[in-house]
């Protein structure tokens, strides 16, 4: 079946703006991604951050195509980097790329891990992360806009974790770019206290004897 391709933004000037894949009967969107990362690999570190639509609606990556469908990759709509939610784990190396591409000179990267104590001490076994994900993606989407103009020419990338988050990984990671260290520093801070301030999401650590929900930061 014939399937159209489009891209937009940041994702166009590194694949194409229009095209046309020949796929098998019961190809998922994720198919389409994979085929145009294949063709234009610069594409693949942008995959997390990346939303689709088919015909002119969102959709998910294991939506099931059809022949004439039209599949559009959207990228994020934040400034010099992509910012968002996932349920995945956070591929640090891809942030520090994409803002890297920015070409400043300093570099700052922030990550949160899901630490096995508590603040009382109490091992914690398991924790958890819920958000408002409409609310919270505008928030995400405000405070790297409120970064990139306070501290003019930054570059931000920022990712929040949620659902569950094993003991050890990456909670939260948040990459700042700037023509000299002192900016990339302070905007990198301003990001993560932002998100302790303004971000609706909230942590459950799980013990041995329960559980308590708690702001991250808190």
């Amino acid at each position: 079946m014939q399937v159209a391709v489009r891209c937009f933004a940041t994702l166009r000037e590194l694949a194409v703006d229009r095209t046309t894949l020949a796929l098998p009967i019961g190809a998922v969107v994720a198919d389409v991604w994979a085929a145009l990362a294949e063709a234009y690999p610069g594409l693949a570190p942008h995959r997390p951050f990346v939303r689709a639509a088919r015909n002119g609606a969102y959709a998910g990556w294991d939506a099931v195509l059809e022949d004439g469908d039209q599949v559009a990759f959207l990228p994020p709509v934040s400034g010099g980097g992509p910012s968002g939610l996932t349920d995945g784990t956070i591929d640090i190396g891809s942030l520090e790329a994409a803002v890297a591409a920015t070409g400043h000179g300093a570099l700052v990267s922030f990550v949160g891990r899901a630490r096995d104590r508590a603040d009382d001490g109490r091992e914690v076994l398991e924790l958890e992360y819920e958000a408002f994900p409409e609310m919270a993606t505008d928030v995400l989407a405000e405070i790297v806009t409120e970064a990139e103009d306070r501290w003019a020419g930054c570059a931000v990338a920022l990712v929040h974790r949620i659902g569950v988050v094993p003991i050890g990984e990456a909670a939260v990671a948040i990459v700042t770019a700037a023509a000299h260290r002192s900016e990339a520093y302070e905007a990198n801070r301003f990001v993560i206290e932002a998100i302790k301030e303004r971000l609706p999401i909230w942590k459950r650590e799980r013990f041995a004897d329960g559980t308590e929900w708690k702001r991250p930061g808190a």
